[in-house]
């Protein structure tokens, strides 16, 4: 006797619902699976690719292919899957201490402000003493004490009369190309006695290491710059260019952390006690947007 096999057959109103539920299923399968990989990144205002590649430790490329991006283009609120592995894990709490700011933390374990605030769901730079903080190590934001060295020990060879310095100025190039070599040339030909303009210019890693300090022979001669109108300001300013148009992004994060580097070793007995950290646009007002919307302010509040 053949066995009788009932099969049901489905109305189009079960069939469309069923097919409903297998496409959102399908849909929805790779979006859990990119929560549990990796992680997620919001588009904020000013981001590039290349900044968020950098802030995370992995690449454009990859970014590219997790997102199934074919261009760069990115828009602000736009969500975007960072490939597992990319962000370096927390190894060690540190514990706030009175006087510490985020920057400072930042600075000592080798990282910067937006990760420690990433890593710890901060929203503000806001602290308190004994908070415990996640601190990442290796390579999410270099430490620049490497590219400090050859600033230090072209200090150690010269006199630096620390009376005479009562401003440091931190510039953009407005360009994305050029080294201290290169604007030295051009600053030749436009008739400047000494060449470079600046004291100091942090390459970007394009005709300079991302991140490397130079030293111009305004620094080690002990000469006056050449980098504002100001007469004043130029006979007793240090001026550090980095390299880059900050109207356009951010400087990279080892430029960010040179510069912080070298404002800290330069206070740090080198200038005037009641220094005056400032930018170009301070210095000349109504004259350029130098060094850009996207230079890091903030930065600079600690020597207020």
């Amino acid at each position: 006797m053949t066995d009788l096999i009932l099969c049901h057959v489905p109305t189009r109103r079960e069939f469309l619902h069923h097919t409903l539920w297998s496409a959102l299923a399908l849909w929805a399968a790779p979006t859990a699976l990119w929560a549990a990989d990796g992680q997620m990144h919001i588009v904020r205002k000013g981001d590039t690719l290349i900044e968020i590649a950098r802030d995370y430790g992995t690449t454009v490329k990859a970014i590219k292919n997790a997102n199934g991006l074919r261009t760069e283009l990115i828009k602000v609120g736009q969500k975007l899957s960072i490939p597992s592995g990319a962000q370096v894990a927390t190894v060690s709490t540190y514990v706030v201490k009175k006087g510490d700011t985020l920057g400072l933390i930042a600075r000592h374990h080798g990282t910067d402000v937006r990760t420690l605030k990433r890593v710890n769901h901060l929203k503000s730079d806001l602290i308190r003493v004994g908070q415990k903080l996640s601190v990442p190590s290796g390579g999410s934001a270099p430490s620049n004490s490497a590219a400090l060295a050859p600033v230090i020990a072209a200090t150690d060879k010269i006199r630096v009369d620390s009376s005479r310095w009562k401003y440091i100025v931190c510039h953009h190039s407005a360009i994305e190309a050029g080294n201290a070599e290169i604007y030295g040339k051009a600053h030749l030909r436009r008739g400047m006695e000494h060449g470079l303009a600046y004291h100091f210019v942090i390459g970007n890693g394009r005709d300079s290491g991302d991140g490397e300090i130079e030293i111009g022979p305004r620094w080690k001669k002990q000469l006056r710059g050449g980098h504002v109108r100001k007469t004043s300001v130029n006979d007793s300013g240090i001026g550090i260019c980095m390299v880059g148009n900050f109207e356009n992004h951010r400087p990279t994060r080892r430029q960010r952390a040179a510069v912080n580097e070298l404002l800290d070793y330069l206070c740090s007995g080198y200038v005037r006690s009641n220094v005056e950290v400032t930018v170009h646009k301070r210095v000349d007002l109504n004259h350029t947007l130098c060094p850009g919307k996207y230079f890091p302010y903030g930065d600079l509040k600690r020597f207020a």
